[in-house]
């Protein structure tokens, strides 16, 4: 392990069947003003939108409705909530959803006391709140973005066209969480499988970088046979739940601040992913699938004692043959994966055409950490690749 951390993570989190049940326990400790966030009418069709009311009423909980949240959550709507809860004197927000409704209710959590613009604040220049943050806790439909147990925010400004994040402080994540695989039952196979490359993701953006023995590289990579695993027998079956469980309790710890500790990390996959989403309004998790493997391409000669241990350790790839020989059996198994899922492998399958090419470049945030810094050419070449 190199360098030195230190590890906290208060959420608290009621996993399983009937997790749910929990959810009265998990809101007494608040005051009675409870902002009730969610998108569209998914909640209300399966009926979870009437059990979590009857649980807040029961509990004495006057609730202010916030419903109609986007995929994507933009900038001016985050602004909407922050006005809205502060009105109405929120103790906490519930937010029930996908990371879509979590990533939102942390924007209004500190939005709605900031004294100043909280995009220029947080999403700008990266600051930490300074004024009253406001409570979250979450009831997850939607397995992915690891928002439930983290503080990042992802929002959309669609006066800049630019979709941002913002990994805030233990402050601001969820004080707590209900997860309950059977919820992700009715999702579409398509969400589903954004969701777990998504959740993917995530581990290859914080196991793509470094090359010491690092303890949490073992753990990123059982996490990924873990998901590879689940996801075929999820897509065979949608209603296996230990398949989806297993999915889901690994989509939280791919993005809970664990696997990010004594290593460097390398986020530009959601920098280009995102990026796109800006321009496309498409799944977050399939603008990662849909830019992944040329990003891999192009840095595969930089990072290649790592890419060859993914091809042996997480795709049971042959010792045999150079370095390099290897590592691109590890990406093609990848591809295959992807494929076998029905994941976007194209960005022009997500409505980019070539002339969109140069802006969507302008949107992508240069990072550091992984193996290869890049240029802005290299990104318009990745892009081109992407199509």
């Amino acid at each position: 392990m190199l360098g030195n951390f230190t590890y906290h993570n208060p959420t608290k989190l009621y996993f399983g069947k009937d997790a749910l049940d929990s959810l009265a326990e998990a809101v007494n400790g608040f005051g009675p003003n409870v902002m009730l966030s969610y998108g569209g009418g998914s909640i209300r069709r399966s009926g979870l939108y009437d059990r979590v009311l009857s649980v807040l009423h029961a509990c004495g909980k006057t609730v202010i409705e916030d419903g109609g949240v986007m995929p994507n959550p933009t900038y001016d709507r985050v602004l909407l909530g922050a006005k809205r809860a502060r009105e109405n004197g929120i103790d906490l927000i519930l937010a029930v959803g996908g990371g879509s409704v979590c990533d939102y209710a942390k924007a209004v959590s500190v939005s709605a006391y900031c004294s100043e613009d909280p995009w220029e604040k947080f999403f700008v220049r990266g600051e930490e709140p300074s004024e009253r943050i406001l409570p979250v806790g979450c009831v997850l439909t939607m397995t992915g973005t690891g928002s439930e147990m983290n503080g990042g925010s992802v929002i959309t400004n669609r006066e800049r066209m630019i979709k941002k994040g913002h990994v805030f402080g233990s402050e601001v994540m969820p004080r707590f969480s209900i997860l309950d695989p059977t919820l992700t039952y009715t999702l579409p196979e398509w969400q589903m499988v954004a969701g777990i490359y998504d959740a993917f993701n995530h581990i290859c953006e914080q196991y793509f970088s470094g090359e010491d023995e690092n303890v949490t590289d073992y753990l990123c990579e059982g996490l990924m046979r873990a998901l590879i695993s689940a996801s075929y027998r999820a897509k065979k079956d949608p209603h296996d739940y230990e398949a989806r469980s297993d999915i889901m309790w690994a989509a939280t710890w791919a993005l809970n601040t664990l696997l990010d500790k004594g290593k460097t990390t390398d986020w530009e996959v959601h920098m280009l992913g995102q990026a796109v989403g800006a321009y496309t309004d498409a799944t977050h998790g399939m603008t990662l699938s849909a830019v992944s493997l040329p990003y891999y391409r192009h840095i595969l000669k930089y990072g290649l004692k790592k890419f060859r241990r993914f091809a042996i350790s997480v795709w049971g790839v042959s010792e045999e043959g150079s370095d390099e020989e290897i590592a691109k059996k590890g990406l093609a198994a990848l591809e295959n994966w992807m494929k076998d899922m029905g994941l976007v492998l194209n960005i022009s399958d997500l409505g980019v055409t070539p002339d969109m090419i140069e802006d969507i470049a302008d949107a992508t945030f240069i990072q550091e950490g992984g193996y290869h810094v890049l240029t802005r050419d290299e990104i318009v070449e990745i892009l081109k690749e992407s199509l």
